[in-house]
This record gives C-alpha cells, structure tokens and sequence, in this order.
C-alpha cells in the first residue's frame, strides 16, 4: 500500500509563529509544517496543487483556535506516513497532554525500547505534523529543549503558549 495517493492540495496557513503548509486529500492531513521546514518535494511524491480540501478547512480553522489558546484538541483526521516504528512514537508524542514534556528516553521507556532513544529522536524530527503530533513536546533527558524542525525559538514559543493556555485546564 501507498503512503501517499496520487493527488494532493495544498493551502497556507498564517499563524503567530509564521506562515505554515498544509497538505491534504478529503480524507486526511499529511502535512502540517512552518514554511521554513524541509522541501515538500523531498517529502512527498505526489502532486500537489493549490487549493483547499475540507480537511484543510478543518486544520486552518483548529490551528487559529490552538494559537487563540482555544482548543486543546485537534480532531483533523490525520494521516501518518512512516515505518511501523515512527508511527508507534508519533503516537505516543500524540498522548503527551498540552503544556507538558517527555524526554526521547521517557517516549522510548513508554514504548517498551529503552535503548532506542536515538530512534526516538529521529522518528521526532521525522515528524510530518507539526503541533498536531506535538514533536515540540519532546526535551532531552537533561531538561534542555533540543531540536525541533520549525526552530527552537518556536519550540519554546510553543511550550510556553501551552503552558500559559492550556496547564490546569
């Protein structure tokens, strides 16, 4: 089975942090990064048009509530696209409530792989959607904020919008 179909939409979405790219058939959202982030091309091998899908419509309209501090939810359908083990951390990343921290060896303890959080990280920095499966979330075990694709600043950025919104919700 394909990770990804034949066709695609594309849509910007303007955010606090910046401008972001979401991709999306009718059915789920692929991608969902800032701008700056690695090229789409490499990324995805499909073709992507201009255009809006109603699951881009779902995104845009959840993302604008996320940085209103209005949701602390997203229920866009989403779609996954990665080994079998990336799938298994993004979805553990997805657990992490808002406003909170796991270190790469926390994720891999809770996954039954302690030794694997080199692979952990990579599968972080693999992420395709961003804030939705919340790779920012994730620390190095000394408490330090580590990488993050859409750079550090908005790491913190992120953490600190979550704490301040969403802690004691």
């Amino acid at each position: 089975m394909k990770d990804y179909p034949s066709n695609l939409k594309t849509a910007q979405l303007e955010t606090k942090l910046g401008p972001m790219m979401a991709v999306a058939d009718e059915n789920g959202l692929y991608l969902l990064e800032f701008i700056t982030c690695q090229s789409l091309r490499k990324k995805l091998k499909a073709v992507i048009i201009p255009g809006e899908t109603s699951i881009i419509k779902s995104i845009k309209a959840e993302i604008a509530q996320y940085f209103e501090g209005k949701i602390n939810q997203f229920n866009t359908p989403i779609h996954l696209t990665g080994s079998p083990f990336q799938k298994r951390v993004w979805e553990e990343l997805r657990t992490i409530p808002f406003g909170e921290t796991r270190s790469y060896l926390e994720i891999a303890k809770s996954l039954k792989k302690p030794t694997a959080f080199r692979a952990v990280a990579q599968a972080n920095g693999a992420n395709q959607l961003a804030i939705v499966v919340p790779c920012h979330r994730v620390i190095n075990a000394n408490g330090k904020l580590g990488g993050y694709n859409g750079g550090v600043d908005r790491k913190q950025w992120l953490l600190e919008h979550e704490r301040y919104f969403f802690t004691n919700v």
